[in-house]
Parts: C-alpha cells; structure tokens; sequence
C-alpha cells in the first residue's frame, strides 16, 4: 500500500528552515552593503560588481530557491542549468552577431 504524503511533509520538503533564510538574507543583505560602499567610496571595478552579483545570486539560488536540494532525479536544477545554457547562447549569439556587424558596416565607411 502506498502512502501519500501529508501537505505538513511536502512543505517540509520543499522550505528550508529558519536558520536557512536567515543564513541567506544576511549573506545577501551583506553583499548588497559591500557592493554599495565600494561603489559610493569609489573603490570598485566591474569585475569585482559582476563577481559579488553571481555569489549574490548564487546564495539566494542555494538557500531561498533550494536549488540542488531535491531528490534525485534532480530535474529542477537540470532545467535550471539547461536555462542558463540557453540564456548564454542568446546572450553570446547576440554579442556575436552585433559585433559582426559592426565590423562590416564600419569596413564599408573606411572605403568611402
């Protein structure tokens, strides 16, 4: 006989714990607040805002979405890596196909 789980135990499954999102909302709180001084105090390049934004969403992925915390089969982080796998041949594609033509258009304005 096979027994269905009660609403109490799928919520379990699926929420953290209180230790969890406080964990993850003062780790993103604190990222927020060093991404904004460096900014305010001028101390900061693009590489270091890109890399806090990433461990940033990094964070809220890990311990306010549970992404990678699901049983196995785990579709929900196949899905969600298949997403960004597609974001990135959008988002390259389209830097790609920008850049080339840039390059022809101004090839044409050099000749004239």
């Amino acid at each position: 006989m096979h027994h269905e789980p009660s609403l109490t135990q799928i919520q379990k499954e699926w929420h953290g714990t209180i230790k969890s999102y406080v964990i993850g909302f003062t780790a993103s709180l604190l990222l927020t607040s060093v991404s904004f001084l460096l900014v305010a105090k001028e101390m900061v390049s693009g590489h270091i805002l890109i890399a806090l934004a990433l461990l940033q969403a990094a964070i809220q992925l890990r311990f306010f979405l549970h992404l990678g915390q699901e049983a196995k089969p785990r579709w929900e982080t196949l899905i969600f890596y298949f997403m960004l796998l597609l974001l990135a041949i959008v988002a390259f594609g389209t830097l790609w196909i920008m850049s080339d033509l840039n390059d022809r258009m101004m090839m044409n304005m050099d000749m004239t």
